[in-house]
């Protein structure tokens, strides 16, 4: 579906999105989530969706992913999967989604692997040996800058690249990335998140191996993935997206990479973040919305009011009492309206270092 293009609108009216928080006019801190009038797919050209926790965990499609991605696409939304895990190629992560119900072109996926290959082509000269740690992902990367990947710290490597492996990375690989870097060849490295989700639970990321070559040499790398703006720069390029939306689980990765990009986000409760973590979010941490899942992205967005500190949304409102204590009246048929409600009195009061205390008790009430 062609849309025509709309205008900028107020920061957090009820008939559109949110101003860019480099907006001078923006405020400087969020302190409730945003509403929309329309749904999100009719208001943001382009979804730049996480992985893990978003649309699959463990492998397998989260549920409402595969309908409501097909559904936002059929409308004319883009949809492009951003992910900080440089492990596997494009061509491998789009034949997943699509074996998964979610069909995907290798050119809708944009992985750390590209924005750290980008990132090192602007340092190095074109044809340089990098000594990878890491899997095919940052290999093909590599290549398509005109790197050259290498194997070892006796293959003169102009740089050093370091990446999600898996679980098989050999030990003798992070040793070679160490010999190279106390030599003093440039180090990046893709991303540093210390976990990754697995079948099986938690197991540590690319953040844990980087650990070690920093505690073998002392310097620390230049990192391109989420939240960073290499990241931010790369799925802006590769996308072309003009009013994009980041939609993701994680308020450290996605939700700040948003922020320090400018641009609105939408955290889906699918993933790792719980209703506890998002009240006591810092400002960098803080979506535009928030959604149980996917389905958010075909839904409007309800306004939250501000009442002499009580905030409302959907039937319920929140307050943080004189001894900071965390309150929610009322009774509403979305207890995400209740969140949003208590998000606001939450971050409002922040500051007091108020806000949170009673916010298992009110967040029981909801069910979350």
């Amino acid at each position: 579906m062609n849309r025509p293009a709309q205008p900028d609108r107020h920061p957090g009216s009820a008939s559109g999105p949110p101003a860019r928080t480099d907006d001078p006019a923006a405020p400087a801190v969020r302190t409730r989530p945003d509403a929309s009038g329309e749904p999100l797919t009719e208001v943001y050209d382009t979804a730049l969706l996480d992985l893990d926790g978003v649309v699959y965990a463990g492998g397998e499609a989260i549920a409402h992913a595969p309908e409501t991605l097909g559904a936002a696409r059929d409308g004319g939304m883009h949809l492009a999967y951003v992910t900080n895990n440089a492990l596997r190629t494009p061509e491998a992560v789009a034949e997943h989604l699509t074996r998964l119900g979610v069909p995907a072109a290798p050119a809708d996926v944009i992985t750390s692997a590209q924005a750290v290959a980008r990132l090192i082509a602007g340092e190095v000269p074109a044809g340089s040996r990098v000594l990878v740690v890491g899997g095919e992902g940052l290999r093909v990367a590599l290549r398509e800058r005109g790197l050259v990947p290498v194997e070892s710290a006796d293959d003169d490597p102009a740089a050093v690249v370091q990446g999600y492996g898996g679980p098989e990375l050999p030990w003798g690989r992070l040793a070679e990335a160490a010999y190279a870097v106390a030599r003093g060849v440039p180090w990046f490295a893709s991303n540093t998140d210390l976990t990754i989700p697995t079948g099986r639970g938690v197991a540590p990321g690319n953040g844990a191996a980087v650990e070690v070559v920093r505690i073998a040499t002392g310097t620390s790398p230049r990192v391109a993935g989420k939240p960073l703006p290499p990241m931010h720069r790369e799925t802006i390029l590769r996308t072309g997206a003009r009013r994009p939306l980041v939609v993701g689980d994680r308020l450290d990765t996605d939700i700040e990479g948003a922020h320090a990009g400018g641009v609105a986000a939408l955290l889906v409760l699918t993933g790792v973040t719980t209703p506890t973590a998002l009240l006591a979010a810092e400002p960098r941490h803080r979506p535009a919305y928030v959604a149980a899942d996917l389905r958010g992205l075909l839904a409007a967005h309800p306004e939250v009011t501000d009442d002499g500190g009580r905030f409302a949304c959907g039937g319920w409102s929140a307050s943080v009492t004189g001894g900071g204590v965390l309150a929610l009246d009322g009774e509403g048929a979305d207890p995400l309206d209740g969140l949003r409600a208590l998000c606001a009195a939450a971050w409002t009061h922040a500051g007091d270092q108020a806000g949170t205390a009673e916010a298992d008790k009110a967040l029981a009430r909801l069910g979350l």
